[in-house]
């Protein structure tokens, strides 16, 4: 098994970690093996962009909505010089 040490973690951090392992009964090492093993196990991370984008927004009600009709394209102002 491999071991890892983590530097410049904040106090606050630490602070939770110590009060949900106790919460849970184990040790902070024994509690961040969980939170680890929790949060790698999820789901893998997608390999194609677009595929996770679409994943993350399929089930997300859609709205059609209807477009107005297209006008016709309206002259262009003049902007050269005024002849005298």
């Amino acid at each position: 098994m491999a071991s890892i040490t983590i530097r410049n973690l904040e106090d606050d951090i630490k602070q939770r970690l110590r009060v949900r392992a106790a919460e849970h009964g184990r040790s902070m090492e024994e509690e961040a093996r969980d939170i680890l093993r929790r949060v790698m196990g999820d789901a893998a991370s997608p390999r194609n962009l677009a595929a996770a984008i679409r994943a993350r927004v399929a089930p997300a009600d859609r709205i059609d909505l209807d477009l107005p009709a297209r006008q016709p394209m309206r002259e262009p102002p003049h902007l050269g010089r005024k002849q005298r």
